[in-house]
């Protein structure tokens, strides 16, 4: 296939949305709600139910009128007629009327006729009077009392398309009697490291040779974009290695992020195997440092995301580029990073032309800091820092800037 004319170096916003105008819709696929954390909802979702579904007690106590306790005390106590028990998940016939009160727990269905809860911290026993109850505090209306439907009426949106189930949504959906939900299923996402000076980990090194740490780092960061990630073996600086590598990952998954082999060097062999198997590239060079050269590309209904071999900067394109994709992909609404704002402790700046993701580490207070030297192969900074900061070309941002860093946990 002939790839159409590739552009020139475009800028992030123009990559990110290409990407992502490219991209097919969600496959759906249900899953129990116990099983969905991180998962994204193609569906929204209504409460069947009122939460609470009754009015019930929050906390140990007694149901009494609030007219029948309004004057008492711990010294002038109010003396009521226990009339029932009602232990959480039971019932209660008949009404409560002047004088009389009914034993209640946390959770309890509060009975027709009682308009508050006394805690049992307020009242007293007496010895011999098993059907009495001292009151020692009065009670206002609705005090102690959690009402049928306050925090979620029957109908309400309570699950949206886009969002992710979170561990609190999961908790709500269970609340609200849902099994299950339509999310979007997991992309297989393939990871291919390349370059013929690259060693697994154990190995012995000769010289020139270093341990490859793209995958390992990339692995994660798919897991957590909720795609599926599948390592493949080491591929070397041939033509024929890396076709033979790229047809066996799309034959095995959704997408393929390479790293290496994307630049302009004699060496560079993804794009060309690439378009030899059939690929069309849709761009190759993105305006941001680290990470300028990027490829993007199509194998039918599968997609290419080459980054650079340099291991920031296949890390920071990943978070750019890949992970916005991986999360559309399963129907996200929002698919870029989080931020926060910070306060630098100490200048930040860009003396360069092109737009600058620094990375940086935040203290305890929020100050913002330089993590380390920001070379594109420099990992100790990248293991140090807690995000990046946008910077760009020519930028210059003085102590006590406040700032957004963007945040990859």
């Amino acid at each position: 296939m002939t790839s159409p004319t590739i552009p020139d170096v475009i800028q992030l916003e123009e990559a990110q949305q290409r990407i992502l105008d490219t991209l097919p819709a969600p496959v759906v696929e249900r899953v129990e709600i116990t099983n969905g954390d991180g998962r994204f909802l193609v569906e929204n979702i209504l409460a069947a139910v009122d939460l609470p579904p009754f009015d019930n007690s929050a906390m140990d106590g007694y149901a009494v009128r609030a007219v029948d306790v309004a004057g008492a005390s711990a010294t002038s106590p109010v003396r009521l007629r226990v009339v029932g028990r009602i232990p959480a998940g039971g019932g209660f016939d008949g009404d409560i009327h002047a004088g009389e009160c009914v034993r209640l727990f946390t959770g309890s269905l509060l009975p027709r006729g009682a308009d508050a809860v006394v805690m049992q911290e307020e009242t007293r026993t007496e010895a011999g009077q098993p059907d009495g109850v001292l009151i020692c505090d009065r009670a206002q209306p609705n005090e102690n009392i959690r009402r049928g439907g306050e925090d979620v009426q029957r109908g309400d949106l309570i699950g949206r398309r886009g969002e992710a189930l979170t561990p609190g949504c999961i908790a709500l959906l269970a609340a609200a009697g849902i099994s299950d939900a339509a999310v979007g299923q997991r992309p297989v996402v393939g990871l291919l490291a390349t370059g013929s000076e690259l060693r697994e980990a154990g190995q012995s090194l000769a010289p020139g040779q270093i341990y490859e740490s793209n995958r390992a780092a990339l692995a994660p960061l798919i897991t957590r974009a909720g795609g599926v990630p599948m390592i493949f073996p080491l591929v070397s600086d041939t033509l024929a290695a890396t076709c033979a590598a790229l047809e066996t990952a799309f034959a095995e998954c959704d997408a393929v992020v390479t790293s290496g082999g994307v630049s302009v060097g004699e060496m560079d062999f993804v794009k060309a195997a690439f378009e030899q198997l059939g690929g069309e590239l849709q761009f190759w060079k993105v305006a941001i440092r680290p990470g300028k050269p990027f490829v993007f590309g199509r194998h039918g209904k599968k997609f290419l995301f080459g980054l650079p071999g340099n291991p920031v900067s296949a890390f920071v394109t990943f978070l750019l580029l890949v992970r916005p994709a991986l999360r559309r992909w399963q129907g996200a609404t929002e698919t870029g990073l989080r931020s926060y704002p910070g306060v630098l402790g100490e200048m930040l700046a860009n003396r360069g032309d092109r737009r600058h993701f620094v990375r940086v580490c935040v203290d305890a207070s929020g100050r913002v800091f330089s993590a380390g030297r920001q070379a594109s192969h420099a990992l100790s900074s990248l293991a140090e820092a807690d995000g990046l900061v946008d910077l760009t070309a020519g930028q210059v941002h003085p102590v006590g800037t406040t700032v957004n860093v963007l945040d990859w946990a």
